[in-house]
């Protein structure tokens, strides 16, 4: 059975260009109820910690530097089958491949600043959820 729950994050990127307001719009309006949201700004290690498994990639350090120039916006979301309508809903990694209406084909300027995370998985919906959030900031 699909998971109920997702974790974004509005990346750097989406918060310093003034897209938080429309993208929490988009999402509310596909039909996800927000159950925690936080501005906050991750440190290098949150940052190495969250993106630990791409660790051995050529591109972690430059995600590292990207994920920690500038406030974030992370959220736990609900909805049947959160993972697949919310990737459905945030589009392609690379925003040129992203379908029209889609938050990536909207809001983001490159595979690299892209805009909007969204979980892959339903185990690591919770792992990153507990990530960002206590149970008590969950509602």
């Amino acid at each position: 059975m699909a998971g109920k729950i997702t974790l974004t994050m509005l990346k750097p990127d989406a918060v310093a260009d003034g897209y938080t307001g429309k993208i929490i719009d988009k999402i509310i309006e596909a039909g996800f109820k927000i159950q925690a949201l936080k501005l906050t700004k991750l440190s290098k290690e949150k940052a190495e910690e969250f993106y630990a498994i791409h660790k051995e990639r050529p591109f972690f350090n430059d995600l590292v530097t990207f994920m920690t120039e500038g406030p974030i916006v992370a959220a736990v979301l609900e909805k049947e089958n959160a993972i697949e309508e919310f990737r459905n809903l945030i589009g392609a990694t690379n925003p040129a491949n992203a379908a029209e209406g889609t938050i990536r084909k909207m809001f983001a300027a490159s595979i690299e600043r892209n805009a909007i995370h969204g979980s892959d998985s339903d185990e690591n919906a919770e792992i990153e959820a507990k990530f960002h959030f206590t149970d008590a900031e969950r509602f």
